[in-house]
Order: C-alpha cells, then structure tokens, then sequence
C-alpha cells in the first residue's frame, strides 16, 4: 500500500509552490501559475488497478431514471468524438491541444435520464478514488469519457481503459480508471476537496485551495 500521507503531503507542495507562466508570452491559453510541457506527466495516488476492457463496466446511478451498467461493447456502440483540447494539473503544469477520442458525458447522462432534483455528480475510479462536480459541468461540448488520447490507446498510467476529462477544470476532477457517476442532490466533496483543494477548480481563477473558496 501507498505511504497516503507522504502522497498527498508531496502532491499537496508541488501545487502550492509558486511557477512562471508559460513561456508564450501572452499565450491566453495558459493560466497563471502554469507551465507549458508537451510531455504527459504521470500522476496518481499510487495505485494503478488493472481494468481490462472484458471487466470494465460503467455505472450510471443515483437520481437517475434509468440505472445504466455499461459494459465495453454498449460504451463502444455509442456515438464516438474527438475532442482537442487543453489540460491543465493543478500541480503546475499544462499540455494544451490533446486531442481525446471517447463519448461525450452528456451522451451518457442522457441515456440515465437525470431526475429534475440531480444538481451534482460523484466520479468513482476503480482506485476508490472520487471528485465532484455540478452536473451542469459534464454537459458541455468538451467533456468526454476518453479511451483514447493522442493518438493511443489509454494506458493503466493514465487512467485507461477510460477517464473522465473536464478541460475547463484541474485535471484532478477528472477521475482516472472510471468506475461510477452517481448523480445526487446536494454537493459532496471527494478526495482531494476534502484534503484542501478548492471545490470549483477553475484554473483561469486559480481555484487551487479551499482557502481561497
């Protein structure tokens, strides 16, 4: 098992210590803090679970309509995207034009039918992992459940076979090795916004820390 307090201590120090912007100048696409990289960095929690495409399956639950469980084949069936578009880690750095191929969230939700009291949503990972968003967030054009990036297949590193990817956010709420969207009232916060990360996590605003919520 992970040594969870060194984990997150460290993690935790990355993004809090100061960077220069990218080097573009007045690049507009990257935000203040951040830095440009064209490398795809590896970050986790220190568990990378071993999802294989015949296992994998997606729950779709809470106030729902209709309860989805999608296994490889039905999310396949269902309209496929590529989606280019910049990411930005909370821990400071940022790889803009990657270009996602998966389906699109929404098309998903719409599928389970969201009741009218649904406002917020949990992502599970297959690594316990969890980080909420409003439900309103996973609607737009840009935010996919991605099997795909770059061209390749989704590696265990990087969440594969699937993971959530919110362009407008930290890429900390988009959950790796995703496992369950659970769709709930009231807002719950998940791993890292309960351990000090601000809940909103817009990067053009910083939202890096609750302390500034």
């Amino acid at each position: 098992m992970p040594d969870w307090k060194k984990l997150i201590e460290g993690k935790i120090a990355i993004a809090k210590k100061g960077a220069a912007p990218g080097k573009l100048g007045d690049n507009i696409r990257v935000p203040a803090g951040q830095k440009q990289v064209s490398n795809f960095p590896v970050l986790d929690m220190g568990i990378k679970p071993w999802i294989g495409t015949s296992e994998w399956r997606l729950r779709v639950y809470g106030l729902v309509e209709n309860e989805l469980d999608l296994d490889w084949a039905a999310y396949k069936a269902l309209p496929q995207i590529t989606d280019i578009s910049d990411f930005h880690c909370v821990t400071r750095w940022s790889q803009l034009d990657m270009d996602w191929q998966g389906v699109r969230a929404r098309d998903v939700l719409a599928l389970a039918m969201p009741l009218s009291n649904a406002k917020f949503v949990t992502m599970h990972g297959y690594d316990g992992y969890t980080t909420n968003l409003p439900l309103e967030a996973l609607l737009d054009d840009d935010v996919l459940i991605a099997h795909s990036v770059l061209g390749q297949t989704l590696t265990k590193d990087h969440g594969g076979p699937v993971r959530m990817v919110v362009p407008k956010r930290y890429a900390w709420k988009g959950a790796k090795w995703l496992k369950a969207i659970e769709l709930h009232e009231h807002d719950r916060r998940g791993f890292w916004e309960v351990r000090g990360y601000h809940n909103k996590a817009d990067p053009f605003l910083e939202q890096r820390f609750s302390d500034d919520e």
